[in-house]
């Protein structure tokens, strides 16, 4: 990233435009100069991938265009925790895996809470393993048939669903409806063990690769892992060179982002949910890397259950910190006389 783009994104943070008068309006200005950054002209073969869900069609890559427009999508600036992802029973809209079609997007709350999302692409990683099978895998089922309607009001390219055993399928990238989320679980069958590191790499090395191509246009992501249990294989290291990749490259603090999920109690799995999210700079061993990781360890009381509403809230409020700590990042270089 060139210096003027971060100093414009300061500027914009902290109310140095005339444009724009001191307050709620000054992060509107940041998001507006965020998207304005990340947006590109629409072409045909974008419109042309938005038609259609079928099986047949043509798989679409996880980076896609930006969408346009400048509403701010943040809640109060001084609220840095996200609420919980559970709640003590699901949401009265929230459907059941016999009845896709009434999930619903709960829009006045999507309306003004989750712009945010039509500036990323959403993806996510499901644990499918044998242990997942049963009430985790309809809770985690219904939890994305709430989520797609929401993503899809924001992002017309829908979301992409990515499974840690089952074989990736373009049937699965671009889902736009909770019907598709529906067909989607009741095709894959849990089983086999629980590989996150390998499948985040999978994701992560070529997108990062997009990036460095093409970083103008390459849209930012959030990746939402919902597992119930402890990788079988390494994690630290993708993520680790993924942040170490991106911090090289000066990508913004919000271009990709990480999210675990913990269904059931596991304990060893909430242990190590929680290092991956307070440890990973020190397991590095190479001073400062950027904080791309959020895990949500299981907290809650018996019969808590994982929702749709409950995980974008934990990322909005993800990606609202990282904005936050980009601004002050920008203030303290200001202050040292860096721009």
């Amino acid at each position: 990233m060139s210096v003027s783009a971060p100093t414009r994104l300061f500027d914009a943070i902290h109310g140095r435009s005339e444009e724009f008068p001191a307050g709620q309006a000054n992060r509107g200005s940041m998001f507006g100069n965020l998207k304005s950054k990340l947006s590109t002209k629409k072409s045909g073969k974008e419109a042309a991938a938005n038609t259609s869900n079928h099986p047949q069609r043509q798989s679409m890559p996880a980076t896609r265009r930006p969408a346009s427009g400048t509403t701010n999508p943040f809640r109060d600036p001084d609220t840095r925790d996200a609420p919980p992802a559970y709640s003590a029973a699901p949401p009265a809209t929230t459907t059941t895996a016999s009845s896709p079609s009434n999930a619903t997007s709960q829009a006045p709350e999507a309306d003004s809470a989750y712009t945010f999302l039509s500036t990323f692409d959403t993806i996510f990683l499901i644990d499918d393993s044998g242990s997942m099978a049963g009430s985790r895998w309809a809770e985690t089922s219904r939890a994305l048939q709430t989520i797609t309607p929401i993503c899809t009001q924001h992002d017309k390219d829908g979301i992409d669903i990515y499974f840690l055993n089952h074989p990736d399928s373009s049937f699965a990238h671009n889902v736009t409806s909770a019907s598709t989320v529906h067909e989607i679980f009741s095709t894959v069958r849990p089983g086999g063990g629980t590989p996150t590191g390998q499948k985040l790499n999978g994701i992560l090395k070529p997108y990062i690769r997009r990036y460095e191509a093409a970083p103008e246009t390459t849209k930012p992501i959030n990746i939402i892992c919902i597992t119930d249990g402890e990788p079988s294989d390494d994690v630290e290291s993708p993520l680790i060179s993924a942040a170490k990749k991106l911090d090289k490259l000066d990508a913004p603090a919000w271009q990709v982002g990480v999210q675990f999920f913990q269904v059931g109690r596991d304990a060893e799995a909430s242990k190590h949910l929680k290092m991956l999210d307070d440890e990973l700079a020190e397991i590095a061993g190479e001073g400062e890397l950027r904080d791309m990781v959020d895990t949500v360890p299981f907290r809650g009381a018996e019969g808590a259950t994982l929702t749709g509403d409950g995980i974008l809230k934990v990322v909005l409020g993800a990606v609202t910190r990282r904005l936050d700590r980009r601004s002050k990042e920008l203030h303290r270089s200001t202050n040292n006389g860096y721009f």
